[in-house]
């Protein structure tokens, strides 16, 4: 085992162990860029000024962008040193990895892990031996993950690439590393993540009603068992759970703040000893962990309401620090859990597009060829069971899970979920008007949450940047001068029925609006966005010096305040995809882009009211937006 402390730099030895088309391209890897003061304050001013909400404070702003060459060179100097000594790494990663994420002491619950929500399993049968179709779609999807994982664990999957082919670029393969046999570790002050040795560790875990198992699914050589084997061992879950005498649910403890769960975490290996540090072992080092739930979800929204953060019925069923958790239904819906802190969701789209490509029906073709030799029937275990078997210590850890139930239940109850699912058109009429599908639902996103909040508010759309060594995201700003202009032509209401004398006005700013979003996620994606960049700069900033005065500036903190939450991510076979807001006045909005229809998964708290709200709106925004670029068919050169 490897217990990293968020330096990628410390765990890149397993790559030359490893190799493989996966880690080949790694040296070769550009180095994060770091902009120039003046790019930067040229970059994000017109982000920030439509955020002024008087003359005083644009005045304010103007001047301490003005002052800020003068007042950061110190640090540009020291961040251009520190970008020179980490040569074989990036001056961001471990800053972001551990004030980003491994420091963060909230929940991983809501606004930390995402879930993605895979199509159905059409193949799967009517019945198998009385047999849920959670069971069998679980036990295809196994075949599926042993598959892919030999794929990355031995180093044998393609490394991905972006662009065009005359002009494709390698991305780095760093964060699948953390993808199999990975967990997070609750610690005081800063979580660590530990990584087992696939080849010491072939188990998954297992999870139904709160209990976990130890599941054997790879024979020796590591490739999947038959797939009948798998599904008579996940039954044997489903029947020893419903048979056993009453065991703690241990895994609502993972959904606490980190601070609460690594105080908990320390109790139950002080009271428990060897043997609940070895059935911590057991969890921690699984491949990943198949939840087998209850519920029979029909729509999108019952599904992310179940895969987002287990509900009601369902939070005890999952182990949050896992790297991977895969989720079945009762009626065979599958969806899945990545714990974001060392690796975003881009790298496990892959994981997830190999399970959508291995049915039921593929999966029993493959038995044909498997064998199960170096697998043993009897591995199969109850992870916690007789771990406390002391009186005293139950009624300790009892209390334990009373307390974080009471708090995940606060949780849950405090946030609400909607999910839009836009028909009208998608894609293919957006590339058809000769826009980026992306920029232009941007666009649509500043119109409905301008007339949400009845302002423009700072936006957030992660932008990858693995083009570059132990490159993470960016942030690309969705507010500009020009999406100001079009939202605020555009109106707080929806005009209907009468000819507007505005209307080529209107289409000629959505046009400005679309292309200015298109320039600026091509700067993120090239690292010269400027949220990154004003991290590092703050980062060196001693503890007895003053800081540049526009970090106190109010516009600039109001310009970082995500209160819109962005991200895209389209699969043709996913139904829908999510996360929480990550500040308690914002929404997430997660959305995917298909050929003829939007998606968008909006979250937000409970007591604003907002997500049913934000759906209209958003469905408004676009159905104007293409009466506007439809609008006499005139090109917007002749506007």
């Amino acid at each position: 085992m490897i217990e990293s402390r968020g330096d990628y730099r410390n765990e890149v030895h397993l790559e030359r162990v490893i190799g493989g088309r996966l880690y080949e391209n790694q040296t070769t890897l550009r180095n994060l860029p770091v902009p120039t003061l003046k790019d930067t304050i040229d970059r994000f001013l017109p982000t920030a000024l439509p955020l002024a909400t008087n003359n005083e404070e644009k005045r304010s702003l103007f001047e301490a962008c003005s002052k800020f060459p003068i007042e950061a060179s110190t640090l540009q100097k020291r961040l251009l040193d520190r970008r020179n000594l980490m040569k074989d790494s990036s001056w961001l990663q471990c800053w972001w990895n551990t004030v980003g994420y491994l420091q963060v002491r909230d929940t991983l619950v809501v606004n930390v892990s995402y879930f993605f929500h895979l199509s159905d399993d059409d193949s799967l049968p009517l019945s198998n031996a009385g047999k849920s179709h959670g069971v069998m779609r679980g036990a295809s999807i196994l075949v599926a993950v042993a598959e892919y994982r030999k794929k990355v664990c031995t180093g044998n999957l393609q490394c991905e690439t972006i662009g065009k082919k005359e002009n494709r670029k390698a991305l780095c393969s760093v964060a699948f590393k953390y993808m199999f046999n990975a967990c997070r570790i609750p610690q005081k002050k800063q979580d660590t993540y530990r990584i087992y040795d696939p080849s010491l560790y072939t188990h998954c875990v297992v999870a139904y009603k709160g209990q976990f198992f130890s599941v054997d699914f790879t024979n020796e050589n590591g490739d999947p068992l038959p797939l009948s084997l798998i599904e008579n061992r996940l039954q044997k879950c489903v029947d020893m759970t419903e048979k056993q005498k009453y065991t703690q649910a241990l895994g609502i403890l993972t959904s606490s703040d980190r601070d609460s769960w690594a105080h908990a975490r320390s109790e139950l290996l002080r009271v428990g000893g060897v043997q609940i540090k070895s059935a911590l072992e057991v969890m921690e080092s699984g491949a990943i962990l198949l939840c087998l739930d209850d519920e029979e979800p029909v729509s999108r929204e019952q599904c992310a309401n179940i895969f987002w953060t287990g509900g009601l019925t369902s939070g005890h069923n999952r182990w949050f620090d896992k790297s991977i958790q895969i989720m079945c239904t009762k009626n065979g819906k599958a969806g899945l859990i990545g714990e974001h802190s060392m690796m975003d969701g881009m790298p496990v789209i892959g994981l997830a597009d190999h399970i959508t490509r291995v049915s039921y029906r593929d999966a029993l073709q493959k038995s044909k060829t498997l064998d199960s030799r170096g697998s043993s029937n009897s591995c199969v275990f109850n992870i916690f069971q007789g771990c406390l078997p002391d009186s005293r210590s139950k009624s300790l850890i009892d209390g334990m899970v009373e307390k974080s139930f009471d708090a995940f239940k606060n949780l849950v109850n405090d946030h609400s979920l909607s999910v839009q699912n836009f028909q009208k058109y998608g894609s293919n009429y957006i590339k058809k008007s000769g826009f980026s599908p992306d920029a232009y639902v941007q666009v649509a996103i500043q119109l409905a949450t301008y007339r949400l909040f009845k302002t423009q508010v700072g936006t957030y759309e992660a932008t990858q940047v693995r083009s570059f060594l132990h490159g993470r995201t960016e942030t690309t700003r969705s507010v500009s001068q020009e999406s100001k202009d079009f939202v605020e032509l555009m109106g707080f209401h929806s005009k209907h029925g009468a000819y507007d004398p505005e209307a080529r006005k209107k289409k000629f700013h959505l046009a400005s609006a679309i292309k200015s979003h298109v320039k600026y996620i091509s700067c993120a994606a090239n690292g010269m966005g400027v949220d990154r960049h004003f991290f590092g700069l703050s980062m060196l900033t001693d503890n007895e010096e003053k800081p540049p005065t526009l970090y106190n500036d109010p516009v600039f903190a109001r310009s970082k305040t995500w209160r819109v939450s962005t991200s895209h991510l389209t699969h043709p076979k996913f139904e829908n995809w999510g996360y929480g807001e990550v500040v308690p006045n914002g929404v997430g909005l997660a959305y995917s882009i298909k050929p003829d229809n939007c998606v968008f998964n909006i979250t937000a708290l409970q007591k604003n009211d907002w997500t049913d709200t934000l759906s209209h709106l958003l469905e408004e925004a676009l159905v104007e937006m293409k009466a506007l670029n439809d609008l006499d068919k005139i090109p917007m050169s002749k506007l």
